[in-house]
C-alpha cells in the first residue's frame, strides 16, 4: 500500500524544517519578484537584458534543486 502525498504540503514542511530547501525558496522568490521588475520596463536596456536572462537561469537552477530535495524526502515517506 502506497501513502498518497500532498504535493503543497511536503513543500511546505520542506520550507519549514529543511533550511536548504528555504534558503533556496526565499532566493527564488526573490528572483521571482525583480524577473517581475524587469518585465516592467518597456524599453529595457542591454544590461537589464542581460539581468533578465541571468536571472532566469538561475531561477531554473534553483527549481532544478528544490525539486530534487523535493524528490528526495518525497521517496522517503512514500512506501511501496
Amino acid at each position: 500500500m502506497s501513502v498518497s502525498v500532498d504535493e503543497s504540503s511536503l513543500k511546505e514542511l520542506l520550507i519549514q524544517s529543511n533550511d536548504h530547501y528555504r534558503q533556496l525558496h526565499e532566493e527564488h522568490h526573490r528572483y521571482d519578484e525583480r524577473l517581475s521588475q524587469l518585465a516592467a520596463i518597456h524599453f529595457p536596456n542591454e544590461e537589464e537584458k542581460l539581468e533578465e536572462l541571468t536571472l532566469k537561469k538561475k531561477k531554473l537552477s534553483l527549481k532544478d534543486q528544490m525539486e530534487a530535495i523535493f524528490h528526495e524526502h518525497k521517496a522517503s515517506i512514500v512506501t511501496p
